[in-house]
């Protein structure tokens, strides 16, 4: 059995949440692998604004059984209450994920593996992992949702 970290919250429940947005996801083989890793990292949900999912064999889990898997027109209008969207894009002048402090309840928004997320999108908070050369999509789920946990595990 594998131990849990959260933050104490009150009855013992973790502070906040995380969830997941996809931009218009290439592949179908990165969001079954984003699926894990929602279902791995205790996420609420995962969003998909686009139309090229299909179920696929690397999400093993079936974690759309356990976590819910919402398909939008846009991803705005499924970011939860008093959460705080942050982009995660690979640009110049977003903050550091190494640096970056968490927001107890944050929905996550990825672009997809051959582009970048619409410009309205850059209003809002951005971060990027501090790479050479981009991930693909679930690597870098898998990075943010790593590093929430770490983080969170650092300071509980």
């Amino acid at each position: 059995m594998t131990a849990r970290v959260v933050a104490p919250c009150g009855l013992g429940r973790p502070r906040g949440f995380a969830a997941i947005g996809l931009f218009n996801p290439k592949t179908d083989h990165n969001v079954g692998s984003v699926m894990r890793a929602a279902q791995c990292y205790d996420a609420a949900l995962v969003a998909i604004q686009g139309d090229r999912y299909r179920k696929v064999s690397t999400n093993t889990l079936a974690a759309e059984r356990h976590i819910p898997l919402l398909q939008v027109d846009d991803l705005a209008d499924a970011i939860p209450f008093a959460c705080e969207p942050i982009v995660i894009e690979l640009t110049e002048h977003a903050e550091s994920l190494v640096t970056f402090k968490h927001p107890n309840s944050a929905f996550y928004i990825f672009g997809p593996e051959d582009g970048s997320v619409p410009p309205y999108w850059h209003k809002y908070r951005q971060v990027k992992s501090p790479t050479r050369f981009c991930m693909n999509l679930a690597a870098t789920v898998n990075v943010v949702l790593y590093d929430r946990l770490a983080k969170a595990a650092r300071s509980a």
